[in-house]
């Protein structure tokens, strides 16, 4: 995943800085409805959501049985019905999970991707611009509710404080450019993906197809600092895999950010650390310094070996980079 000076302008970071910014995101929506749907979705999920009851919107992934993430979404429920938006990417692969199972007697499994549009809404002026497209203001985070926006039915749900957008907005695909219309007359920002990406990579989160792959255990790529992982709930698939690395182990690597002294090459995405192979660059992208008339610095998520932490200076990518916290801290400071 890369993001180049032409995709992330100055406009776009700063409006996501001190505005709001909205984009269609690349996603699949699917549900399950029945009186089973809530258990059934519980059994399958890394994170809680029975607990928050009815109304709750919250970040988890689905787990092969020996603890490997298959797709990461946010799960809504609302009565009846558990809507889990995954990436494009996972579609696939968590409407196989259902169909293979949830008995139908406990909930309907269904696929609304082809019948919405969904919207991320990302930036500190979010909630008040929302409130002038016409959008109720959802008492807190972690919450979903349907409502009415010119006059067409939408689900809008409010993220977690961590989450890299902070409302998600799914509305009939017949009324995409109606509430695009809304959105941008209220004053945000019309982009695309790549404002979402941005956000994404600024805020550490991972990504399908980037920072995991087949082999990716939920605690590597930060899950449990996301709040992804809850280990007060009941049984769900791959659930003995992540306890035990919580309760008494540890795992071998972990997401981390870099911040590069120069370009990262293309191609080269392996992370070199005192003459060893020590992980991998996933995802790059430059990020315009709004002090500096066209300056700015590449900045990027690798998976690298445990013993590679914050501080420590390392060869990814073909350029020198600095090993960082996540998520990152504008403005970046310092050479690698």
């Amino acid at each position: 995943m890369r993001l180049g000076p032409d995709a992330v302008t100055p406009v776009l970071l700063t409006t996501l800085q001190t505005g709001a910014v909205f984009a269609r995101a690349d996603v699949g929506v699917l549900t399950l409805t029945g009186p089973g749907a809530a258990s059934s979705m519980q059994g399958l999920l890394t994170n809680d959501i029975e607990k928050p009851g009815d109304g709750a919107f919250i970040y988890g992934a689905m787990l092969t049985p020996k603890g490997m993430i298959v797709v990461d979404g946010w799960a809504a429920r609302q009565g009846t019905t558990v809507t889990y938006t995954v990436p494009a990417e996972g579609r696939e692969a968590a409407l196989t999970i259902f169909t293979r199972s949830i008995p139908p007697r406990l909930a309907r499994t269904g696929d609304r991707t082809a019948e919405v549009a969904v919207f991320r809404l990302a930036g500190p002026q979010v909630l008040a611009k929302a409130q002038a497209a016409g959008l109720a203001i959802l008492p807190g985070a972690g919450r979903a509710m349907s409502v009415t926006v010119g006059g067409a039915e939408c689900d809008v749900a409010r993220a977690s404080d961590q989450a890299p957008f902070v409302l998600q907005v799914t509305a009939p695909a017949a009324a995409a450019a109606a509430v695009a219309q809304r959105l941008a007359a209220a004053g945000m920002l019309e982009a695309n993906s790549v404002a979402l990406e941005c956000a994404r990579i600024l805020g550490g989160w991972p990504r399908i197809g980037a920072e995991v792959d087949e082999k990716t255990i939920p605690q590597e790529v930060r899950l449990e600092e996301l709040g992804g992982v809850s280990f007060t709930k009941g049984c769900y698939t791959g659930q003995e895999t992540v306890s035990r690395l919580h309760f008494r182990g540890h795992v071998n690597r972990h997401l981390r950010g870099l911040l590069f002294d120069a370009e990262p090459a293309d191609g080269v995405g392996s992370v070199i650390y005192q003459d060893r192979d020590a992980g991998r660059v996933t995802s790059v992208a430059w990020m315009p310094d709004l002090r500096v008339s066209g300056g700015g610095r590449w900045i990027g998520l690798a998976m690298v070996r445990r013993e590679v932490d914050a501080g420590m200076v390392v060869r990814a990518a073909g350029r020198d980079a600095r090993v960082v916290d996540l998520p990152f801290v504008l403005p970046f400071t310092g050479p690698a």
